[in-house]
């Protein structure tokens, strides 16, 4: 990725995890320029960061090759009208939720815009975000919109828009349903006569060791579930009950609702 400047309007915890991982991997500060109204996040990225920062749209965008969008959704129509006049020549690229490219291209007067889906876990550079490219995008422009996200996590590239819908409700969401699991084996333990950070430590470890291993395994999760359930044991009779609770087509009806509901936000903002 070139040292071109690259503006973010925004500068909240999701722009402030990319510009960490851009500065630690060498990026200049004076390359890095940032728009928002909040005094207090501004002299926090001064400080930690050394980047440039403005309370509004400046002309300085104009110097810009990549803008990237990093508001709350609701916010971003008050914040991209100031801003267009000076970034219709940059590759637009959005890390908000609900905010459709046609819209952005609309507001921003460029085509070239890429949409990410991100989660929380690209605070601590362990994240993955889904990712789609209008048909102005060239591959160089993916590139640079890869190599932006990288030091947050993964990167998974989707052909069509509407898709991203599904990755907001399976990983931009995801971080949550873990949460809501290691809630529930925590109070269990506590049921169970253990103490809830004795729970919340092996719930974590065993959420970790897990997905380490399925990740390092050629093997599909289904086979790695088989290989510790045996018939009559403990893991049948806790697999046995979730089934007879419904709990996997709760949890798949839970996803396509989340799904549906960041279909209505694209309607709604987009």
């Amino acid at each position: 990725m070139s040292k071109d400047v690259l503006a973010f309007i925004g500068g909240g915890n999701m722009a402030a995890a990319i510009i960490g991982g851009l500065r630690a991997s060498g990026r200049p500060a004076d390359s890095i320029l940032v728009v928002d109204p909040g005094e207090a996040q501004r002299d926090k990225l001064r400080a930690e960061h050394g980047v440039r920062t403005f309370a509004a749209a400046d002309p300085a965008l104009a110097t810009a090759s990549v803008v990237v969008w990093a508001v709350k959704p609701q916010l971003f129509h008050a914040a991209a009208a100031p801003c267009a006049a000076h970034i219709a020549g940059a590759l637009q690229l959005s890390v908000m939720a609900g905010i459709r490219s046609d819209a952005i291209a609309r507001a921003t007067g460029s085509q070239r815009v890429v949409r990410s889906m991100p989660n929380t876990p690209a605070l601590i550079g362990q994240g993955i975000a889904g990712l789609y490219a209008r048909e102005a995008v060239n591959a160089a422009e993916k590139a640079t919109a890869e190599a932006l996200l990288a030091p947050t996590g993964r990167t998974l590239w989707v052909a069509r828009e509407e898709d991203l819908d599904a990755v907001t409700a399976l990983s931009g969401s995801g971080p949550a349903y873990v949460f809501y699991f290691v809630e529930a084996m925590m109070q269990a333990a506590q049921e169970m006569g253990l103490s809830a950070e004795q729970g919340k430590q092996l719930a974590l470890a065993t959420f970790a060791g897990a997905t380490s291993l399925a990740q390092a395994s050629s093997e599909p999760p289904e086979v790695l579930r088989e290989r510790v359930t045996s018939k009559g044991g403990t893991t049948y009779a806790a697999l046995t009950s979730l089934e007879a609770s419904g709990v996997k087509a709760a949890f798949v009806k839970a996803l396509k609702a989340a799904q549906l509901r960041a279909k209505e936000l694209g309607d709604d903002f987009g």
